[in-house]
């Protein structure tokens, strides 16, 4: 019997959600943790995304009643030293400690009219973008198959953990090794992560060659510069501002440290303005007006839909995928001053004076989304009608638009060709 082993390196492009399903004092959605209290992604979470995805014999590969021919480790974050900690650590080093507190991202969940849903605030805690896992794939005695995960993972398309349409789960592949084992050999491999299996590797350094874009979906991206001011609100103040942008500190290996602060594009903000220009372009072409109980099924069809009981929605996953964006070079900042007006006099009211911080930098902001194949020709065209109302300055991005904010101007590309 042969044995193909691969030892798969990866590092977070976005941050990741790899959800616990469980909950606390201080979180909705706390990450799923080892035992040294450091993330983790489960190997059953890698083996189910992969079976989902996979093209060819799944129940054959990944098994049914007769058992599976592949085995995932649990995926394990590496350390400062590019090692992981698979024995109980007594102290965490400086580097493993920045780990203990994530970021949280802020949610409200959003009615079909596009305005917060009553009591909905939820958050998120997410690992950092630049994180780096570690796992193992065990295949025996098909190569082929082997060959055909190993090269799923590196897709542009796949993503780990949850919110995969929320602009979470990306990464790239740094490193594969692999090795092959005869029944005779394979009594001296070791099961550790930190084993060096001495044979073929391939590595892609970061920074290196992009990961090729998938054949099964359309690739759209966005080059977009700010008109003049934007802001995509973090929910919280500081000492200067009673409204700040969302900012995120990002994972950075080579100074075992975490970067400055990052102004964040989250996805799921875009995701939420095209969602519902998508649905009026759609309704416009079709004639479906306030009232039509078709009104709404461009959402659904194309971003998805949440499982709801009581209204009888079986829920559904969404096809289109967005990454969050992080400005990594500058942050320049531009503070305004307001004082709330009385609707009735039309005078200010007295103490409420607020400020709010906007991004004042006019650099090129560059989205790629990704689209199934697949999806009707109707709905493909309302779409490219909202990514063009973007690039047209018609459809402001972030915080504060009715006060001039979020505009946006520049071209969309689909598959490399402007449109």
């Amino acid at each position: 019997m042969i044995r193909d082993i691969a030892h798969i390196t990866i590092e977070a492009d976005t941050p990741l959600k790899v959800g616990s399903n469980a909950s606390d004092f201080l979180q909705d959605s706390p990450i799923q943790r080892d035992w040294n209290g450091l993330p983790m992604i489960l190997g059953t979470s890698i083996a189910g995304v992969l079976r989902k995805d996979f093209k060819g014999d799944v129940k054959d590969i990944f098994g049914e009643e007769s058992g599976s021919k592949v085995i995932f480790s649990n995926a394990l974050l590496l350390d400062e030293h590019k090692r992981v900690c698979e024995e109980l650590l007594l102290e965490k080093s400086n580097f493993l400690k920045l780990f203990d507190n994530l970021p949280i991202r802020e949610h409200t969940a959003i009615t079909d009219k596009g305005v917060a849903d009553e009591h909905s605030k939820f958050d998120e805690e997410v690992v950092y973008k630049g994180s780096r896992f570690k796992f193992s794939i065990e295949m025996l005695e098909d190569r082929e198959a082997f060959d055909k995960i190993l090269k799923l993972l590196q897709s542009s398309s796949f993503r780990l953990g949850g919110g995969r349409t929320k602009g979470f789960g990306k990464f790239q592949v740094l490193e594969i090794s692999r090795q092959s084992y005869t029944k005779d050999s394979y009594e001296t491999y070791s099961s550790s992560l930190n084993y060096s299996l001495g044979g073929e590797a391939s590595a892609s350094p970061k920074g290196g060659a992009k990961a090729p874009h998938p054949i099964n979906h359309i690739n759209y991206t966005l080059k977009i510069r700010p008109d003049d001011f934007f802001m995509f609100g973090s929910g919280f103040g500081d000492s200067d501002a009673d409204s700040t942008p969302v900012y995120e500190r990002v994972i950075d290996y080579d100074k075992k440290d975490l970067t400055k602060e990052m102004i964040l594009i989250p996805a799921s903000s875009i995701k939420g303005a095209l969602a519902h220009r998508t649905n009026y372009h759609y309704n416009l072409q079709n004639g479906l007006f306030i009232g039509d109980e078709n009104a709404r099924t461009t959402i659904s069809e194309l971003f998805g839909e949440a499982k709801n009981s009581k209204k009888d929605i079986n829920g559904s996953r969404g096809k289109i995928l967005i990454s969050d964006y992080f400005q990594k070079d500058k942050k320049e900042i531009k503070t305004f001053d307001h004082v709330a007006i009385d609707r009735f006099t039309g005078g200010g009211i007295d103490g409420a004076l607020f400020q709010e911080k906007t991004i004042a930098q006019k650099d090129e902001w560059k989205i790629e989304i990704l689209l199934e194949k697949g999806v009707d020709r109707p709905y493909i065209e309302a779409f490219e009608s909202a990514l063009k109302d973007i690039c047209n300055g018609m459809l402001p991005l972030g915080g504060m638009t009715t006060k001039g904010h979020g505009v946006f101007t520049g071209e969309v590309l689909k598959d490399g060709e402007k449109i």
